[in-house]
């Protein structure tokens, strides 16, 4: 049986959707093939392991949770990931074999844990490292398809102290784009810290909400005509396949963090409680499109695992836009596969047999040699 080290919460303004991501999946991944050991990371990056993490109810009282598991640390001895309690007598209580990161934002899903498992020498079941890093970052995510000619809506970037030391200067970009405009945290998810603006007079105001949550902003054109689509990608960069494709409703301007995961939030069933049209009320000329787009992102970033590709049409013009890609998303995008014909049980399988795969590959590459 494989020792399934299942990673998630963490220092970021999503741990609450990682805790619902990571349980939903827990309660689908096959105990027949796997011992699922869940490592919950808290918001003050404390890792803490126990049975009890695997129940959603659990959360409600995070001291009587803590009490109730084990405080551990991850090390790598003689050749094996173990978890190793605190304290005056370290213990080690068990061993992992893979890990899967089921986090977003800051720390799980910005390729730092990603990295810090690349130093165990263990599988990982997501994207490396640079392509997860890539994949929180908006404002490098654009420029690649900028610099790889895939369709994306303009935009202008800036840091937070350009903005403070030289706002007018910013400002003069910003006119060069046509409102109205959203206004984003560069390296943030689920909509947090994001704001539709209609107008010059509300920019710095958005601008301002938007540096509280990041050092780096992106103010993007609104497309028109609006329809959004996304698609998952599962597999690895020799093999993968492709999701139905998924039409999303908003009664706002974009999908919020509220539609996300809040409203109607009693079935705790995260992303996959969004409104939402499956397939996509589009023809099949945008659906060849959207297809076509994806698979050429997911080649550029090297992206690997499960992930979801987020899509922006104009109707109008019947033109697609690449928005933004996940590389850990909300739910897995387990109700995109559930309508490709295959069930969460399956998708998590497939994900974790190839990230067993792809690291058996990759160990086979000289990384050191003799001097």
């Amino acid at each position: 049986m494989i020792r399934l080290g299942v990673i998630f919460g963490g220092k970021s303004v999503e741990h609450e959707v990682s805790i619902i991501t990571a349980v939903q999946a827990m309660n689908k991944i096959d105990s027949n093939k796997y011992e699922i050991i869940p490592i919950y990371v808290t918001k003050e990056l404390e890792f803490y392991t126990g049975y009890p993490l695997r129940e959603i109810d659990n959360y409600k009282d995070l001291s009587l949770l803590k009490r109730n598991t084990k405080k551990v640390q991850i090390v790598r001895i003689n050749n094996q990931v173990y978890l190793q309690t605190l304290g005056w007598f370290k213990r080690l209580i068990k061993e992992v074999d893979v890990i899967f990161p089921i986090g977003h934002g800051s720390y799980l899903e910005d390729g730092s844990l990603q990295g810090m498992i690349k130093m165990l020498d263990i599988p990982c079941v997501s994207s490396d490292q640079l392509a997860s890093a890539i994949g929180q970052d908006k404002v490098v995510q654009k420029l690649m398809y900028k610099a790889s000619n895939i369709p994306t809506s303009n935009f202008v970037w800036f840091y937070d102290f350009e903005f403070i030391d030289n706002k007018e200067s910013i400002l003069e970009q910003i006119k060069k784009l046509n409102y109205p405009v959203i206004v984003k945290p560069a390296t943030l998810g689920s909509s947090v810290g994001i704001k539709v603006v209609k107008s010059e007079e509300e920019i710095v105001d958005a601008i301002n909400q938007a540096i509280e949550y990041d050092k780096k902003i992106i103010v993007e054109e609104v497309i028109k005509n609006l329809k959004e689509v996304n698609i998952s990608i599962l597999g690895s960069q020799e093999n993968f396949e492709l999701s139905v494709i998924e039409e999303v409703g908003s009664k706002n301007d974009f999908l919020t963090y509220e539609d996300k995961y809040i409203n109607g939030s009693k079935s705790r069933k995260g992303m996959a409680n969004s409104s939402r049209i499956i397939p996509a009320n589009i023809n099949e000329k945008l659906a060849n499109d959207v297809r076509t787009i994806a698979k050429e992102v997911y080649k550029v970033i090297g992206l690997s695992g499960v992930v979801r590709l987020d899509f922006l049409i104009d109707e109008n013009k019947e033109k697609v836009y690449m928005n933004e890609v996940n590389t850990i998303p909300g739910s897995l995008s387990f109700y995109l596969w559930d309508k490709t014909n295959k069930t969460y049980t399956e998708e998590l399988d497939e994900m974790i047999s190839t990230s067993i795969r792809e690291y058996k590959k990759e160990s086979k590459k000289i990384r050191t040699f003799k001097t």
